[in-house]
């Protein structure tokens, strides 16, 4: 079996080698191909991806290019993780939103346009070379955010061969697990909802549903996620949130504490990325790569302590190590190789997903992505049904979904009045003027990444 990775030169590069790596003799996994079209960022954290492959599968085969069509020559699954026009442009994009008065967070907010504007693009172009050069009946994961409103739109395209990947649930349970004291494999969960605008309906730990406990659990709401919500308002929604539902719960909140801290979460990760790849750039990232690691730790784990930290006030606190040996838990390789195992298994199961809900769901349409717990066969994808879901759920979920819809359709067709529409309906924007004077800065800001504007 043959994977390619597009986006092979990122910052988390190493994270996807270790689970791919770890899990290439069970699943017979002889090759892996990471491609990126930065070959400064491919020299060095491809590099160490390539390293960390080697210490645990020295067998597989490892390839590190620029070109997309060799990357995807010949292979079983693709998985996509890009950022079409680097960290500057996050950061430009929410700093527009915030001079508006709203928020711009890259996947719920307003910059979530501007980022789709250049995701969309690119991966269609990923997406046809998959078509015309992959395996007959190869899959593609994609992890490129905003991973909702990307999914819709590959799907709207044309492209069903593709699923959107996320491993926040994955990670939540993860946190549930550890607060009783089991691992991964024992914990399970019921989720319906958008990416990044979800809902656990059920927890179980050992077959044994145990949502309710945690809704009221002190130790949950400081351990876990749920760090960030009252108490009142998980009772509300009657299942556990998605930590980004932070944003569309408290947006007064986190917009102040936003603009009253010192950079934003995107200038944090600029700052971040660039002085780690200054440092690593110094040294032979393969022959030194203890001392690579050493780098990598320091920098990325500022990433990890600050995580939501601006936004909320809440700092996760959690010491942060990358031990390129240990037991890979999983992380958004892990989604995907969890459905690469189930296929090759031949034993349906189930799992957390970005797929067209199939009328599994009240609030949305046909042809409608939804992120859903769902069965997986060898030769489909079932979502599970929801039904009785709270109405201030449904409402978000109504409204959060209208966006994602209108927003594929604008960047698809290049309609200017559509994306302004789609703004909108966004709740975090919801205004007329404020619509229009963002879709037409966001439009000027990506005029180089291929959508022909209109209207």
């Amino acid at each position: 079996m043959k994977i390619a990775v597009i986006g092979g030169g990122g910052v988390r590069s190493m994270f996807l080698a270790k689970s791919l790596a770890q899990a290439a003799a069970r699943l017979k996994i002889d090759e892996l191909r990471f491609m990126d079209n930065n070959p400064d960022k491919l020299g060095i954290y491809g590099k160490m991806a390539r390293k960390v492959a080697a210490l645990n599968a020295p067998e597989l085969k490892f390839t590190l290019t620029a070109d997309a069509e060799e990357a995807v020559s010949g292979v079983d699954y693709v998985i996509t993780t890009i950022r079409a026009g680097g960290d500057e442009m996050r950061v430009r994009d929410e700093r527009a939103a915030l001079d508006e008065g709203v928020i711009g967070q890259e996947t719920v907010g307003a910059a979530g346009l501007s980022f789709a504007m250049r995701s969309v693009p690119q991966l269609t172009k990923y997406c046809e070379a998959v078509r015309k050069y992959a395996k007959e009946g190869a899959k593609v994961f994609n992890f490129t955010n905003p991973a909702g409103l990307v999914a819709q739109a590959l799907r709207d395209a044309g492209y069903d061969f593709t699923f959107g990947i996320c491993d926040a649930p994955s990670g939540m349970l993860r946190e549930f697990g550890k607060l009783y004291g089991v691992t991964p494999d024992r914990v399970s969960g019921e989720m319906y909802g958008l990416n990044h605008c979800s809902f656990f309906r059920n927890v179980y730990v050992d077959g044994r549903d145990v949502m309710k406990e945690l809704a009221v659990s002190d130790e949950a709401y400081a351990k876990t996620d749920l760090r960030y919500f009252d108490k009142a308002t998980v009772a509300a929604a009657e299942a556990l949130p998605n930590e980004y539902l932070y944003y569309y719960y408290y947006p007064e909140r986190a917009y102040a504490n936003i603009v009253a801290g010192s950079e934003t979460r995107g200038e944090l990760i600029a700052r971040v990325n660039k002085a780690m790849t200054e440092a690593l750039k110094r040294i032979d990232v393969e022959k030194e790569f203890d001392e690579a690691l050493r780098i990598y730790g320091r920098y990325y784990g500022e990433r990890e302590r600050m995580y939501m930290a601006n936004e909320t006030g809440i700092s996760r606190g959690i010491p942060w190590s990358f031990d390129p040996m240990s037991r890979d838990d999983g992380g958004y390789a892990g989604v995907a190789l969890r459905y690469i195992e189930i296929v090759a298994g031949g034993i349906p199961q189930t799992m957390i997903l970005c797929v067209p809900a199939e009328g599994a769901v009240p609030f949305a349409e046909a042809g409608d992505v939804v992120e859903i717990t769902a069965l997986v066969t060898k030769d489909a994808v079932i979502p599970h049904r929801f039904e009785n879901i709270p109405e201030v759920n449904m409402r978000l979920l109504k409204a959060v979904k209208e966006y994602e819809r209108r927003a594929a359709r604008a960047i698809l067709t290049g309609s200017r009045a559509e994306a302004v529409e789609a703004l909108k309906c966004n709740p975090l924007v919801a205004e007329d003027t404020i619509s229009r004077k963002l879709v037409d800065k966001y439009i000027e800001y990506n005029k180089e990444f291929g959508v022909v504007w209109k209207g």
